[in-house]
C-alpha cells in the first residue's frame, strides 16, 4: 500500500508545497516573494502576509501537478523550525487545520534536517553513514547522517553563517539583494587569488565568518580612499576572491571531518549548495581525496517543500507523528 505525503514549507520567504508518494517527489511548487528586494533583505511582516496569500493556491497547484486529491493524502507535513516565526505560523496552522479536518497524521519537520535529506530525493543517493556540509543563509553545519532519522551535528558556525558572509559581502560591494548568487556570477569572470582576505582559525570542526566580513569591510574602506572607483573597476576579482575564501574555509573543515570520521560519502545541502564554486570545489576534493560526492538538484537546494516531504516520509515510516499541540519555533535544537 502506498504512502502519500503533502508537505508545506514556509520558514522564510518562499511558500512551497510538495506531494511525495513512497519517497518519490511528484510535485514541488514554490512561490517566491519579490517584495523584499527593495528593502535589501526579508521583511518578516511582509513575508507573513505573502504566505497567507500564497499558501492556498500553492497547495492546490501541488495537488493538481501530482494528480492527487486531498482524500488520498496519508499525512500532512510542515516545517516546524527554525525560521521566521510569523512565516512558520502560517504554514503550521494551515497544516494543523488540514490534519484536523481530514483526520490525518501530522508530521513536524526540522528545516535543517530536511536540507540534509534533500540528498535522498533523486539518484544517485549517498549510503549511510554520510557526511553533509549544510550551508544556508542562517546556518553552517557539518552533519553525520547515521540514518534518515538519526542526524548528528559535529561542527557548526559560532557566529555568522556562510550565506550571511556571501550576502553581507555582496552588500559591501554594492550588489543588490540577494547578493550571494551575484557574487557567484561575477566570480566566474574573476581571479580568485587577486585579493587575500582573513580566514579565521577556529579549533575543531566549528566555523567562523565574522572575521572574514570585517576583513572585507576594512579592505574596501582602505582601497576606496585611494581610488573611489576601486569596487567598480575590480568587482569580478573581488567577488572571486571573497567566494574563494569562503569556500576554502568550508572545504578545509569538511576535509578535516572526513579524516576524523573516516566517512567518504560526502554531500552538500542548503541554499549555498547551489553555488557553482562550492559544487566545483566538492567535485575537486572528491577526486583528490577519493570521496563519493553528492549534491541536490538546484531546485532542492533553496527552501522547498520537497525536502520537507522526503523527511516526512521517513518520519511517517518511523511513526514519528506530532499532535495538534505542536508549535512553530523560530529556533530549535536537534
Amino acid at each position: 500500500m502506498s504512502t502519500t505525503i503533502l508537505a508545506i514549507e514556509s520558514s522564510c520567504d518562499e511558500t512551497s508545497a510538495s506531494v511525495c508518494i513512497d519517497g518519490k517527489i511528484l510535485s514541488n511548487i514554490i512561490a517566491n516573494q519579490k517584495v523584499h528586494e527593495q528593502y535589501g533583505g526579508v521583511v518578516p511582516e511582509l513575508a507573513s502576509r505573502a504566505h497567507m496569500q500564497n499558501i492556498v493556491p500553492v497547495v492546490d497547484a501541488a495537488l493538481s501537478t501530482a494528480n492527487c486529491q486531498l482524500s488520498t493524502i496519508d499525512a500532512i507535513a510542515f516545517t516546524q523550525a527554525p525560521g521566521l516565526i510569523g512565516s512558520l505560523l502560517v504554514g503550521s496552522q494551515f497544516a494543523k487545520s488540514l490534519s484536523l479536518a481530514l483526520n490525518k497524521p501530522l508530521i513536524a519537520v526540522h528545516h535543517m534536517q530536511a536540507h540534509v535529506l534533500a540528498n535522498l530525493i533523486a539518484e544517485p543517493k549517498p549510503t549511510f553513514p554520510f557526511l553533509c556540509l549544510t550551508v544556508s543563509g542562517g546556518h553552517t553545519q557539518i552533519v553525520v547522517a547515521h540514518s534518515p532519522t538519526q542526524l548528528e551535528i559535529i561542527g557548526e558556525t559560532i557566529d555568522d553563517a556562510a550565506g550571511e558572509a556571501f550576502d553581507k559581502s555582496a552588500k559591501m560591494l554594492g550588489l543588490p539583494y540577494p547578493g550571494g548568487p551575484l557574487i557567484d556570477k561575477h566570480a566566474q569572470n574573476g581571479d580568485p587569488k587577486k585579493f587575500k582576505f582573513a580566514e579565521p582559525q577556529i579549533q575543531g570542526l566549528d566555523f567562523s565568518f565574522s572575521g572574514l566580513k570585517t576583513s572585507v569591510l576594512y579592505f574596501l574602506r582602505d582601497e576606496k580612499l585611494k581610488d573611489e572607483n576601486f569596487i567598480e573597476n575590480n568587482v569580478d576579482d573581488l567577488c572571486a576572491s571573497v567566494q574563494f575564501t569562503i569556500i576554502n574555509i568550508l572545504m578545509k573543515k569538511l576535509k578535516k571531518a572526513t579524516e576524523q570520521t573516516g566517512i567518504k560519502q560526502v554531500c552538500i545541502a542548503g541554499g549555498v549548495s547551489a553555488n557553482k564554486g562550492l559544487r566545483n570545489a566538492l567535485k575537486e576534493y572528491g577526486e583528490k581525496y577519493n570521496w563519493q560526492t553528492f549534491n541536490p538538484a538546484f531546485e532542492y537546494c533553496t527552501d522547498n517543500a520537497a525536502m520537507i516531504a522526503i523527511t516526512a516520509y521517513y518520519k511517517f515510516l518511523a511513526k514519528d507523528y506530532a499532535d495538534l499541540s505542536v508549535t512553530a519555533t523560530a529556533r530549535a535544537e536537534w
